[in-house]
């Protein structure tokens, strides 16, 4: 039974450092993801971290109850991996 909360693809990937890690994100890898409360462009930003490496984001569309889950120290209950990838693709297809 799959209990998943979000499914989503990594915002601003090409912006950030995924492209030096792209080696690395095979499905499966685990990932982390840490609140930016102060971002200026979003207040409710979630960034992705695959292990020292910012790689992008949660998308603003679906960032905001899970900001709320995380602010309210609930982000250890998330296991965040790798579902699939594409390097045929454009990173936020």
């Amino acid at each position: 039974m799959s209990r998943e909360y979000l499914s989503c693809h990594v915002a601003g990937f090409g912006h950030w450092y995924g492209v030096q890690v792209m080696h690395k994100l095979c499905p499966g890898k685990k990932l982390k993801l840490r609140s930016e409360p102060d971002n200026p462009y979003d207040p409710n930003a979630i960034a992705v971290w695959c292990g020292k490496t910012k790689i992008g984001f949660v998308p603003r569309a679906r960032n905001a109850e899970l900001a709320k889950l995380l602010f309210f120290g609930y982000g250890n209950l998330f296991e965040v991996r790798v579902q699939s990838t594409d390097w045929t693709r454009h990173p936020e297809a």
